[in-house]
């Protein structure tokens, strides 16, 4: 989600961002500009390692700003600032909706500094949004599409891949991490255009590989990596938004903007989880080994 919204903020509202992970920013800080802005990304607002973060990011008297679904929580609480998703209570421990809105809180506040910065909107955010909103509604009506794929090429495999560029990887690394979570295929994401730079040498006879395609800008670019990858044997299952679609593409995802599409996208990849761990037999709220909210380092 941070990677999202380094992208949100940089290109609507021209912040430079850099997107740190919360346990090794608590050890190791990087080099810091004048005047730093934190965001903090939590679901529980709970998260150890995010909370000695935070504590390093006051010690220092910086300003912060903790985006949590959870209202009272530790880290909105010590916070210079805080945005309730208002997401509703998420059971499951894999985080689903909570993510979605983050994304969403995310391009809404880098909206709300493009107009404060005076700066052109390149579109129209609370009416987008709500296309986004209907564009989900198309996704989740057509669950049966993602059910026929999983059932087809996910349930016997022991690993998969998600390829993407720019945004469209953003939302691999989520992908990959929602799969292995709740299903325990051994999932990874990699951004397409580094394939040829070794992790290509993974696809063999039959490796299901996932790609998404959002970005008229590099659709074509990634459209050359999946044939680079079906000439090696894989079996691609391709997700692509109107205006980049091809025919024989598996899901096809209504177009909303660019910047917004990870939203829309998401829930592609959470469905692919989600069946695919039912269809295993699995607990799809209750995996193995996991917490809902990481409370120790």
């Amino acid at each position: 989600a941070g990677w999202v919204g380094k992208a949100l903020l940089e290109q609507l509202a021209g912040i430079p961002v850099e997107v740190h992970l919360a346990s090794e920013f608590a050890y190791h800080q990087p080099l810091l500009s004048q005047k730093p802005f934190f965001i903090f990304l939590s679901q529980s607002g709970e998260t150890a390692d995010s909370r000695q973060a935070l504590v390093k990011v006051n010690e220092q008297n910086f300003p912060s700003l903790t985006i949590t679904n959870v209202k009272g929580s530790t880290l909105s609480r010590e916070a210079s600032y805080t945005l309730l998703l208002h997401a509703g209570p998420e059971i499951a421990v894999a985080s689903t909706k909570a993510y979605t809105a983050q994304i969403a809180v995310m391009a809404v506040l880098a909206d709300a500094l493009r107009a404060s910065k005076g700066l052109e909107a390149p579109f129209d955010m609370k009416h987008d949004l709500g296309v986004v909103a209907a564009s989900i509604e198309s996704v989740l009506s057509d669950k049966q599409a993602v059910q026929d794929l999983v059932k087809e090429r996910l349930l016997e495999t022991r690993n998969a891949f998600y390829i993407g560029r720019h945004l469209d990887y953003y939302v691999a690394m989520e992908a990959a991490l929602k799969l292995k979570e709740i299903s325990y295929v051994q999932t990874e994401s990699f951004a397409a255009g580094e394939l040829k730079h070794g992790t290509i040498a993974l696809i063999e006879e039959g490796t299901p590989v996932i790609a998404l395609l959002s970005e008229p800008v590099v659709a074509s670019h990634t459209r050359g990596n999946i044939q680079e990858v079906k000439a090696r044997g894989a079996v691609v299952t391709t997700i692509a938004m109107e205006g980049v679609e091809q025919e024989g593409d598996d899901i096809i995802v209504p177009a909303v903007p660019i910047l917004l599409a990870p939203i829309v996208s998401v829930v592609v990849t959470q469905l692919i989880a989600y069946y695919t761990s039912l269809g295993k037999g699995l607990d799809v709220d209750k995996p193995r080994n996991l917490a809902k909210s990481v409370t120790v380092e």
